[in-house]
């Protein structure tokens, strides 16, 4: 299966689609696979990825950050997911958005639309919330799915609020020091060369290095609840590990099995995008895990060129970081993840 699986990448850097990969397979609790491959940086020189290479997390933030602290001060009695946004930002409900609740942010159906270039008026984390506060809806609270950075923004907002404690703080006490993630977090401070680069900034006059991809969250300082992560495969092996063993990570437990399961409930079959609390969920459609996946597969991905998938069916777990947009914004990874994933589930009953 390894052959396999590392022939597909090299394939698929040999053609350019991707500069290089560090891929992570386990199943029954066994890792199978943790392997690296290609280059963390072709331009301006080729320097080869390694296994402890720090990736741009991307959206994957909305799944390894945001949604487990939600969980948490819901399992606290802080909040329950029907709770209004606006009982605890008051602001946000302006314009038609009074309705929205906590499970609409996380479920993408809101209403809010999925992204605005706040960026290019170099707007701080505060002016940026303060225009979501203001902005119209795009479609009706709970009738339709929109993919919203602008829903998570709100939720990281949510977070500082009800705790009173920097989000980034918060995150890195009660999730990733308890989960032994060492090399996770936002704005990091490592060498350059532990980073894989993305894209070319002309600002920067560089490719990015530890800078966040996404120009909203560069925008807010770097973090936020729906970008501005970096972690290496390491760490995320272990939010794997805990994820997949009903919260429990090293005899500890860091969230409920109820509250994991919630997550994992299709909150849109409306849609032909299934959608869980942060979760995307297997889809009758084009879904990132592939065709093989089982249909109670669970993942998330991120614009670098990341993903995260869960089979829950044979206790399986894929994370594939790529740091794609090193390239430019080009597609070829919307069909490398599905194959590669067919690769993979293929070879287990």
């Amino acid at each position: 299966m390894n052959k396999r699986i590392l022939d597909f990448l090299q394939n698929e850097i040999d053609q350019e689609h991707i500069p290089g990969a560090v891929i992570h397979v386990s199943c029954q609790g066994e890792t199978l696979l943790q392997e690296a491959v290609g280059y963390r940086t072709v331009y301006p020189s080729k320097e080869p990825m390694q296994r402890n290479t720090v990736f741009d997390m991307a959206s994957l933030t909305k799944v390894i950050a945001t949604l487990p602290m939600v969980l948490k001060l819901m399992e606290a009695g802080i909040w329950h997911l029907d709770d209004k946004v606006a009982r605890f930002l008051p602001d946000f409900g302006r314009n038609g958005k009074s309705e929205i609740t906590i499970k609409h942010l996380l479920t993408h159906t809101s209403g809010l639309a999925a992204h605005y270039e706040y960026f290019r008026e170099n707007l701080t984390a505060e002016q940026i919330l303060e225009r979501i506060y203001h902005e119209q809806l795009v479609a009706g609270i709970g009738e339709k799915v929109i993919y919203s950075d602008l829903g998570f923004i709100t939720l990281y907002k949510l977070i500082e609020t009800v705790t009173g404690e920097l989000f980034e703080e918060y995150v890195k006490r009660e999730l990733f020091d308890q989960l032994g993630m060492t090399e996770t977090g936002f704005c990091p401070q490592f060498e350059r060369e532990r980073y894989a680069a993305t894209e070319y900034s002309n600002k920067l006059n560089d490719y990015k290095h530890g800078v966040v991809h996404d120009e909203n969250t560069e925008s807010m300082g770097g973090i936020s609840g729906h970008a501005g992560l970096f972690s290496t495969i390491h760490d995320l092996a272990n939010y794997a590990s805990m994820i997949e063993n009903d919260g429990v990570f090293n005899g500890n437990r860091i969230l409920s099995k109820p509250s994991l399961q919630i997550a994992r409930m299709n909150y849109s079959s409306f849609s032909h995008e299934f959608r869980g609390l942060g979760w995307v969920l297997k889809s009758p459609t084009h879904s990132s895990c592939g065709d093989l996946f089982s249909k109670t597969s669970y993942g998330h991905t991120g614009f670098t060129g990341t993903s995260i998938w869960f089979d829950p069916e044979i206790r399986l777990h894929v994370i594939l970081l790529t740091n794609r947009v090193h390239f430019g914004r080009m597609d070829p990874i919307l069909r490398l993840r599905p194959r590669l994933h067919n690769i993979i589930r293929s070879q287990f009953n």
